[in-house]
């Protein structure tokens, strides 16, 4: 008599294994991820479960082998497309691996964000992510002394921490560099919140303007907060200013569309009076009009990186992996003078 499993549907373990034709040992070794299963195997008990809709009791299997199966992923919004591509791909790779992502905000605020880690950590999640924020380097590491961390946005190497960067200042160039070939000279800048990326972004406008003999014109830098209304806000200080200039390179998409918006509202056009090109590429950057030239930020690729490199180091191993490049997306935002 086959002994009854705890899964809470009518499915079993023993049914997926010998529909599989493998042992009920390799399926467990699948579903814990205790030990490495061949590809061909894998291939086979995952496409038995999802036949069979088997779902594995994961609370019995937390109980037996110490582990909640759950990572804690700290964001700054969840309302963002930036942030929930990301999100998105960290949940592809963890529940391919058997866990589940408990998602919190941090709101921006490196107060919140701790209280946030706490909590995660009360829930004993056997991971964190954090997605950017406000917490310093010394904090993330002495929250890792505790629970796994990988961090985005910022570089950390220790035993039970790994965080990484794109490269925002290299892409930052790239933009510019574009303008500057499409005949334009007077170039503003609307800045992001003061953090890396934002920095190594605004770096990279100033280094390639005066690689090609350009002066830096600091009333064409203005501040924003990656938030549409701070493009908003941004557009009219720089019209209001006096200074004249035949494009903007938004620090990030959102601020952006608030240019655009700005721009509307006066009755300049884009592209034929002002040039924009943005950061990030996200999904409505294709649907504005025109459609934002920009940089394509690979999220969805951060994201599953962010998941294998959690696994990773849940697992003891040592994190190493390529980080993805950034690119240049041409559309119809800029033209040539």
């Amino acid at each position: 008599m086959k002994k009854a499993d705890s899964n809470s549907g009518s499915t079993t373990v023993y049914e997926v294994a010998r529909v599989a034709g493998v042992s009920v040992a390799t399926v467990s070794r699948y579903l814990n991820g205790t030990a490495r299963v061949s590809d061909d195997k894998r291939k086979v008990i995952e496409s038995v479960i999802d036949k069979l809709n088997y779902k594995p009791n994961m609370l019995a299997q937390s109980l037996k082998m110490g582990s909640s199966r759950t990572i804690g992923v700290l964001t700054q919004s969840l309302v963002s497309d930036y942030f929930n591509e990301a999100m998105s791909g960290i949940d592809q790779t963890m529940k391919a691996a058997g866990y589940a992502p408990l998602i919190v905000s941090g709101h921006w605020h490196a107060s919140d964000e701790a209280e946030r880690i706490e909590l995660l950590i009360a829930r004993r999640v056997d991971g964190l992510v954090i997605l950017t924020g406000k917490l310093t380097d010394e904090q993330i590491l002495s929250f890792s002394e505790r629970v796994p961390i990988i961090a985005f946005g910022r570089e950390l190497s220790a035993k039970n921490a790994f965080g990484f960067c794109l490269d925002n200042y290299k892409a930052a160039c790239e933009a510019v560099e574009y303008l500057v070939m499409q005949g334009h000279r007077a170039i503003a800048f609307i800045a992001g919140p003061d953090q890396a990326d934002a920095r190594a972004r605004l770096a990279g406008y100033r280094d390639t303007l005066e690689r090609h003999g350009i002066d830096v014109n600091p009333s064409l830098i203005v501040p924003g907060d990656f938030q549409e209304l701070g493009g908003v806000l941004a557009v009219n200080q720089l019209l209001e200013s006096g200074q004249r200039f035949s494009a903007i390179f938004a620090a990030n998409d959102l601020t952006a569309y608030g240019a655009r918006l700005a721009l509307y509202r006066r009755n300049i056009r884009v592209p034929e009076d002002i040039s924009i090109i943005g950061f990030d590429d996200l999904h409505s950057s294709m649907y504005t009009t025109p459609p934002l030239t920009t940089v394509r930020q690979p999220l969805l690729e951060v994201g599953q990186r962010i998941g294998e490199a959690m696994l990773k180091l849940i697992g003891g191993q040592k994190v190493r992996f390529e980080v993805p490049p950034l690119s240049l997306v041409v559309r119809e935002s800029v033209r040539r003078i």
